[in-house]
């Protein structure tokens, strides 16, 4: 019970980190910040939590984004951006596992992976399908909703896994954090 309770408590502070930053980044207007530092939140819930903690910070907080309307206010890219986030979290997961957060070339694998992955997965459902698809957006909006989910998804996970191959070592060893899933 101890352990259940210190992992929901974990996850809650890191989902209620997420919508901190979104929402006091996004007064910058620059989603190379906030995305960057959502992604280094995603990337540190699998190292510090593990699997299941990372992966419910990633379908948790594109959902209190929306409500809170921080980010995309089309309640229709909500499940996108969460399998996105997964995605990522799941790729720095299969890469590490339990054991590769304190070598550094194994770190440096998951972040181009996982940002690979996760630009990817979010051109394909939302540039690719939902934008022409489902939302059939007008040519203005569409344009700025595909530049969106294009390149700037590969910059952001790039930036956010580079600070966390920075970070992650350390927070690990200072939290003496031994994954064992």
């Amino acid at each position: 019970m101890k352990n259940k309770t210190l992992w929901i408590t974990q996850t809650a502070v890191l989902v209620a980190l997420i919508v901190v930053i979104q929402a006091f980044t996004a007064s910058f207007g620059n989603t190379f910040i906030t995305g960057s530092f959502v992604n280094l939140i995603l990337i540190l819930g699998v190292g510090l939590i593990g699997l299941w903690g990372g992966l419910s910070v990633a379908l948790l907080s594109p959902i209190f984004a929306f409500f809170f309307k921080i980010g995309p206010t089309m309640w229709q890219l909500i499940l996108c951006i969460a399998i996105g986030n997964a995605v990522l979290v799941l790729v720095w997961w299969f890469v590490l596992g339990t054991h590769g957060y304190n070598q550094y070339p194994r770190l440096v694998g998951a972040t181009i992976a996982g940002a690979i992955a996760k630009a990817l997965t979010l051109y394909l459902l939302i540039v690719k399908f939902m934008v022409p698809l489902i939302l059939q957006l007008p040519e203005p909006q569409a344009t700025v909703v595909s530049a969106t989910f294009s390149y700037p998804q590969l910059v952001t996970a790039l930036l956010g896994g580079a600070m966390a191959v920075i970070l992650m070592p350390q927070l690990r060893r200072i939290l003496k954090i031994k994954l064992e899933m």
